[in-house]
Protein backbone atom coordinates (compact mmCIF):
# COMPACT_ATOMS: atom_id res chain seq x y z
CA UNK A 1 0.00 0.00 0.00
CA UNK A 2 1.56 3.47 -1.09
CA UNK A 3 2.11 5.56 1.97
CA UNK A 4 0.25 8.66 2.91
CA UNK A 5 1.10 12.51 1.87
CA UNK A 6 1.19 15.04 3.38
CA UNK A 7 2.15 18.81 1.87
CA UNK A 8 3.01 21.61 3.87
CA UNK A 9 2.62 24.79 2.22
CA UNK A 10 4.99 27.86 3.97
CA UNK A 11 8.64 26.36 5.13
CA UNK A 12 8.60 29.26 8.07
CA UNK A 13 8.90 28.67 11.29
CA UNK A 14 5.09 27.12 11.45
CA UNK A 15 5.44 25.10 8.67
CA UNK A 16 8.84 23.99 8.78
CA UNK A 17 8.23 22.59 12.62
CA UNK A 18 4.82 20.87 11.43
CA UNK A 19 6.85 18.81 8.41
CA UNK A 20 9.78 18.06 11.29
CA UNK A 21 6.95 16.86 13.64
CA UNK A 22 4.84 15.63 11.26
CA UNK A 23 7.80 13.13 9.85
CA UNK A 24 8.52 11.65 13.66
CA UNK A 25 4.94 10.02 13.46
CA UNK A 26 6.70 8.12 10.78
CA UNK A 27 2.83 7.36 9.29
CA UNK A 28 3.46 9.55 5.80
CA UNK A 29 5.62 10.81 3.43
CA UNK A 30 5.79 14.55 3.90
CA UNK A 31 6.07 17.83 1.16
CA UNK A 32 7.71 21.41 1.86
CA UNK A 33 6.92 24.12 -0.34
CA UNK A 34 7.79 27.62 -0.23
CA UNK A 35 7.72 30.86 -2.83
CA UNK A 36 10.44 30.58 -5.22
CA UNK A 37 12.66 33.54 -3.67
CA UNK A 38 13.20 31.39 -0.97
CA UNK A 39 15.45 29.32 -3.29
CA UNK A 40 17.11 26.26 -1.78
CA UNK A 41 15.47 26.77 1.84
CA UNK A 42 12.37 24.19 1.66
CA UNK A 43 15.08 21.53 -0.14
CA UNK A 44 17.67 22.36 2.37
CA UNK A 45 15.28 22.17 5.33
CA UNK A 46 13.92 18.57 4.27
CA UNK A 47 17.15 17.20 3.26
CA UNK A 48 18.11 17.86 7.17
CA UNK A 49 15.02 16.42 8.62
CA UNK A 50 15.78 12.84 6.14
CA UNK A 51 18.91 13.12 7.90
CA UNK A 52 17.80 13.44 11.34
CA UNK A 53 15.25 10.56 10.86
CA UNK A 54 18.85 8.59 10.71
CA UNK A 55 19.27 9.45 13.93
CA UNK A 56 15.63 9.26 15.08
CA UNK A 57 14.41 6.19 13.00
CA UNK A 58 11.44 7.13 11.25
CA UNK A 59 11.29 6.09 7.94
CA UNK A 60 9.28 9.12 6.62
CA UNK A 61 10.53 10.26 2.98
CA UNK A 62 10.59 14.16 3.06
CA UNK A 63 10.91 16.60 -0.02
CA UNK A 64 11.06 20.45 -0.31
CA UNK A 65 11.06 22.78 -3.00
CA UNK A 66 9.39 25.98 -4.72
CA UNK A 67 7.66 23.50 -7.30
CA UNK A 68 3.75 22.46 -6.66
CA UNK A 69 4.70 19.26 -8.76
CA UNK A 70 6.27 17.83 -5.00
CA UNK A 71 2.42 18.52 -3.76
CA UNK A 72 0.88 16.17 -6.24
CA UNK A 73 -0.80 13.03 -4.58
CA UNK A 74 -1.17 14.21 -1.16
CA UNK A 75 -4.08 13.59 0.56
CA UNK A 76 -3.85 16.57 3.17
CA UNK A 77 -2.40 20.04 2.24
CA UNK A 78 -1.63 22.44 5.12
CA UNK A 79 -1.20 26.29 4.46
CA UNK A 80 0.67 28.28 6.69
CA UNK A 81 1.87 30.71 4.36
CA UNK A 82 1.51 34.57 5.23
CA UNK A 83 2.87 36.88 7.41
CA UNK A 84 3.01 36.36 10.63
CA UNK A 85 1.39 38.76 13.38
CA UNK A 86 3.99 41.31 14.61
CA UNK A 87 3.52 42.91 18.51
CA UNK A 88 0.77 45.36 18.32
CA UNK A 89 -1.01 43.71 15.48
CA UNK A 90 -4.28 42.47 15.14
CA UNK A 91 -5.00 39.64 13.23
CA UNK A 92 -7.19 41.60 11.69
CA UNK A 93 -4.50 43.69 10.22
CA UNK A 94 -2.93 40.49 8.29
CA UNK A 95 -6.55 40.44 6.04
CA UNK A 96 -5.37 42.02 2.92
CA UNK A 97 -2.08 40.61 2.71
CA UNK A 98 -2.57 37.36 3.63
CA UNK A 99 -5.81 37.15 1.82
CA UNK A 100 -3.55 37.47 -1.59
CA UNK A 101 -1.03 34.91 -0.22
CA UNK A 102 -3.41 32.23 0.20
CA UNK A 103 -5.70 33.00 -2.74
CA UNK A 104 -2.86 32.37 -4.65
CA UNK A 105 -1.57 29.41 -2.66
CA UNK A 106 -5.15 27.82 -3.03
CA UNK A 107 -5.20 27.79 -7.18
CA UNK A 108 -2.05 26.09 -7.29
CA UNK A 109 -2.61 23.43 -4.12
CA UNK A 110 -5.97 22.88 -6.31
CA UNK A 111 -4.08 22.18 -9.59
CA UNK A 112 -1.75 19.64 -7.74
CA UNK A 113 -3.85 17.96 -5.41
CA UNK A 114 -7.78 18.49 -6.22
CA UNK A 115 -8.47 16.07 -4.00
CA UNK A 116 -6.77 16.80 -1.13
CA UNK A 117 -8.41 17.99 2.62
CA UNK A 118 -6.72 21.31 3.02
CA UNK A 119 -6.12 22.85 6.48
CA UNK A 120 -5.54 26.12 6.55
CA UNK A 121 -3.55 28.00 9.48
CA UNK A 122 -2.95 31.65 8.01
CA UNK A 123 -4.41 34.16 10.07
CA UNK A 124 -6.72 35.58 10.41
CA UNK A 125 -7.51 32.03 10.59
CA UNK A 126 -11.51 31.66 10.32
CA UNK A 127 -11.44 34.30 7.17
CA UNK A 128 -8.63 32.98 5.33
CA UNK A 129 -10.38 29.27 6.00
CA UNK A 130 -13.74 31.06 4.57
CA UNK A 131 -11.70 32.38 1.67
CA UNK A 132 -9.88 28.91 0.79
CA UNK A 133 -13.11 27.13 0.87
CA UNK A 134 -15.23 29.90 -1.16
CA UNK A 135 -12.23 29.84 -3.92
CA UNK A 136 -11.87 26.16 -4.17
CA UNK A 137 -15.28 25.30 -4.51
CA UNK A 138 -14.76 22.21 -1.95
CA UNK A 139 -17.37 21.14 0.21
CA UNK A 140 -17.29 22.11 3.75
CA UNK A 141 -15.40 18.58 4.71
CA UNK A 142 -12.73 19.39 2.64
CA UNK A 143 -11.51 22.62 4.27
CA UNK A 144 -11.37 23.30 7.63
CA UNK A 145 -8.86 25.53 9.96
CA UNK A 146 -6.54 24.92 12.33
CA UNK A 147 -7.48 26.98 16.06
CA UNK A 148 -9.10 24.95 18.32
CA UNK A 149 -6.52 21.95 18.77
CA UNK A 150 -4.24 25.15 19.22
CA UNK A 151 -6.37 27.16 21.82
CA UNK A 152 -7.72 24.15 23.81
CA UNK A 153 -4.22 23.38 24.30
CA UNK A 154 -2.86 26.71 25.21
CA UNK A 155 -6.24 26.89 27.98
CA UNK A 156 -5.61 23.63 29.08
CA UNK A 157 -1.49 24.29 29.63
CA UNK A 158 -2.47 27.34 31.81
CA UNK A 159 -5.35 25.12 34.06
CA UNK A 160 -2.66 22.54 34.46
CA UNK A 161 -0.04 25.26 35.64
CA UNK A 162 -2.33 26.53 38.00
CA UNK A 163 -3.46 23.14 39.54
CA UNK A 164 0.10 21.54 39.29
CA UNK A 165 -1.43 18.61 37.35
CA UNK A 166 -0.43 16.69 34.22
CA UNK A 167 -1.47 18.52 31.09
CA UNK A 168 -2.59 15.08 30.12
CA UNK A 169 -5.25 14.82 32.62
CA UNK A 170 -6.58 18.06 31.43
CA UNK A 171 -8.98 18.38 29.07
CA UNK A 172 -9.93 22.04 28.17
CA UNK A 173 -12.56 23.51 25.58
CA UNK A 174 -12.75 26.97 23.63
CA UNK A 175 -14.77 27.66 20.92
CA UNK A 176 -15.65 30.42 18.79
CA UNK A 177 -12.86 32.62 16.19
CA UNK A 178 -9.04 32.38 16.92
CA UNK A 179 -8.48 35.39 17.64
CA UNK A 180 -7.54 37.52 20.83
CA UNK A 181 -11.31 39.07 21.39
CA UNK A 182 -13.08 36.42 19.93
CA UNK A 183 -12.29 32.65 20.90
CA UNK A 184 -14.61 31.85 23.88
CA UNK A 185 -12.96 29.17 26.73
CA UNK A 186 -15.54 26.89 28.55
CA UNK A 187 -14.43 26.43 31.48
CA UNK A 188 -18.03 24.58 32.66
CA UNK A 189 -16.95 21.74 29.68
CA UNK A 190 -12.88 22.09 30.95
CA UNK A 191 -12.21 19.46 32.95
CA UNK A 192 -9.17 17.32 35.15
CA UNK A 193 -9.72 13.86 35.17
CA UNK A 194 -13.86 14.29 34.15
CA UNK A 195 -13.81 16.89 37.06
CA UNK A 196 -15.27 20.20 35.90
CA UNK A 197 -12.81 23.26 36.34
CA UNK A 198 -15.72 25.12 38.23
CA UNK A 199 -15.17 22.29 41.09
CA UNK A 200 -11.18 23.06 41.60
CA UNK A 201 -10.82 26.89 41.19
CA UNK A 202 -12.35 29.88 42.46
CA UNK A 203 -14.23 31.81 39.98
CA UNK A 204 -11.69 34.71 40.13
CA UNK A 205 -8.85 32.21 38.88
CA UNK A 206 -11.38 30.89 36.42
CA UNK A 207 -11.61 33.97 34.76
CA UNK A 208 -7.40 34.78 35.58
CA UNK A 209 -6.88 31.55 33.23
CA UNK A 210 -9.80 32.55 30.70
CA UNK A 211 -7.98 35.71 30.01
CA UNK A 212 -4.77 34.11 29.94
CA UNK A 213 -6.10 31.96 27.28
CA UNK A 214 -7.47 34.33 25.08
CA UNK A 215 -4.29 36.14 25.29
CA UNK A 216 -2.16 33.50 25.22
CA UNK A 217 -1.33 34.02 21.51
CA UNK A 218 -0.48 37.49 22.28
CA UNK A 219 2.03 36.75 25.59
CA UNK A 220 4.22 34.48 23.29
CA UNK A 221 4.39 37.44 20.35
CA UNK A 222 4.99 39.81 23.12
CA UNK A 223 8.11 37.97 24.92
CA UNK A 224 9.53 36.47 20.99
CA UNK A 225 9.69 40.63 20.04
CA UNK A 226 9.50 39.54 16.67
CA UNK A 227 7.87 36.38 15.15
CA UNK A 228 5.06 34.34 16.63
CA UNK A 229 4.01 30.70 18.23
CA UNK A 230 5.20 27.99 16.35
CA UNK A 231 5.90 24.99 18.25
CA UNK A 232 2.46 24.76 19.50
CA UNK A 233 0.96 25.36 16.57
CA UNK A 234 3.05 23.00 14.75
CA UNK A 235 1.54 20.27 17.41
CA UNK A 236 -2.21 21.73 16.87
CA UNK A 237 -1.57 21.07 12.70
CA UNK A 238 0.38 17.29 13.32
CA UNK A 239 -3.04 16.50 15.66
CA UNK A 240 -5.39 17.13 13.00
CA UNK A 241 -3.63 15.31 9.75
CA UNK A 242 -2.72 12.25 12.29
CA UNK A 243 -6.63 12.21 12.70
CA UNK A 244 -6.93 12.18 8.93
CA UNK A 245 -4.07 9.96 7.99
CA UNK A 246 -4.74 7.41 10.32
CA UNK A 247 -9.00 7.66 10.23
CA UNK A 248 -8.80 8.21 14.10
CA UNK A 249 -12.26 9.63 14.33
CA UNK A 250 -10.46 12.65 16.55
CA UNK A 251 -13.20 15.12 18.09
CA UNK A 252 -11.19 18.35 18.10
CA UNK A 253 -12.18 21.55 18.02
CA UNK A 254 -11.84 22.93 14.60
CA UNK A 255 -12.70 25.99 12.75
CA UNK A 256 -15.94 24.84 9.91
CA UNK A 257 -18.50 26.08 7.99
CA UNK A 258 -21.33 26.50 9.97
CA UNK A 259 -24.71 25.31 8.15
CA UNK A 260 -27.17 25.36 10.85
CA UNK A 261 -25.26 23.87 13.59
CA UNK A 262 -25.31 26.48 16.93
CA UNK A 263 -28.27 28.46 15.41
CA UNK A 264 -25.97 29.82 12.58
CA UNK A 265 -27.45 28.67 8.92
CA UNK A 266 -25.62 31.10 6.96
CA UNK A 267 -22.45 29.52 6.07
CA UNK A 268 -20.08 31.17 9.07
CA UNK A 269 -16.67 29.92 9.66
CA UNK A 270 -16.09 29.22 13.49
CA UNK A 271 -14.69 27.15 15.82
CA UNK A 272 -16.68 24.34 17.26
CA UNK A 273 -16.16 20.75 18.33
CA UNK A 274 -15.88 18.41 15.46
CA UNK A 275 -14.77 14.64 14.87
CA UNK A 276 -11.98 14.81 12.26
CA UNK A 277 -10.94 11.46 10.16
CA UNK A 278 -10.44 9.92 6.55
CA UNK A 279 -12.87 12.03 4.87
CA UNK A 280 -11.97 15.54 7.01
CA UNK A 281 -14.78 16.67 8.80
CA UNK A 282 -16.96 14.21 9.60
CA UNK A 283 -19.37 15.54 12.32
CA UNK A 284 -20.03 18.56 14.07
CA UNK A 285 -20.84 17.82 17.57
CA UNK A 286 -23.26 20.50 19.20
CA UNK A 287 -22.43 21.36 22.67
CA UNK A 288 -25.37 23.58 24.81
CA UNK A 289 -23.80 26.84 25.51
CA UNK A 290 -25.49 28.72 28.28
CA UNK A 291 -25.98 32.28 29.16
CA UNK A 292 -23.07 34.49 28.65
CA UNK A 293 -21.37 31.55 26.46
CA UNK A 294 -23.99 31.37 24.08
CA UNK A 295 -23.71 35.47 23.96
CA UNK A 296 -19.73 35.56 24.14
CA UNK A 297 -19.75 32.97 20.70
CA UNK A 298 -22.58 34.72 18.80
CA UNK A 299 -20.71 38.06 19.20
CA UNK A 300 -17.64 35.80 17.97
CA UNK A 301 -19.51 34.86 14.92
CA UNK A 302 -20.32 38.26 14.06
CA UNK A 303 -16.82 39.55 14.12
CA UNK A 304 -15.77 36.82 11.72
CA UNK A 305 -19.03 37.37 9.13
CA UNK A 306 -17.43 41.07 8.91
CA UNK A 307 -14.22 39.59 7.95
CA UNK A 308 -15.98 37.44 5.81
CA UNK A 309 -17.45 40.63 4.42
CA UNK A 310 -14.09 42.47 3.71
CA UNK A 311 -12.98 39.41 1.80
CA UNK A 312 -16.00 39.34 -0.33
CA UNK A 313 -15.43 43.13 -0.85
CA UNK A 314 -11.90 42.51 -1.86
CA UNK A 315 -12.64 39.74 -4.12
CA UNK A 316 -15.23 41.94 -5.96
CA UNK A 317 -12.52 44.46 -6.06
CA UNK A 318 -10.12 42.63 -8.31
CA UNK A 319 -12.40 40.79 -10.18
CA UNK A 320 -13.71 44.15 -11.21
CA UNK A 321 -10.17 45.29 -12.56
Amino acid sequence: MARKKVAIIGAGNVGATAACYMALEDICDVALVDIPQTGGMPKGKSLDMMQAGAIYGYSSKIVGGTDYDIVAGSDVVVITAGIPRKPGMDRMDLLKTNAGIVSNVTDKVLAAAPDAIIIVVSNPLDVMTYLCWKQSKKPREKVVGMAGALDCARFGTFIAMELGCSVNDVRAMVVGGHGDVTMVPVPRLSTVWGIPLPALLPQDKIDALVTRGMNGGKEIVNLLGTGSAYYAPAAGIVSMCRAMILDEKRLIPTCVRLQGEYGHADGVFVGVPTVLGANGLERIIEIKLEGKERELFDKSADSVRKGMKEIDELLAATAAK
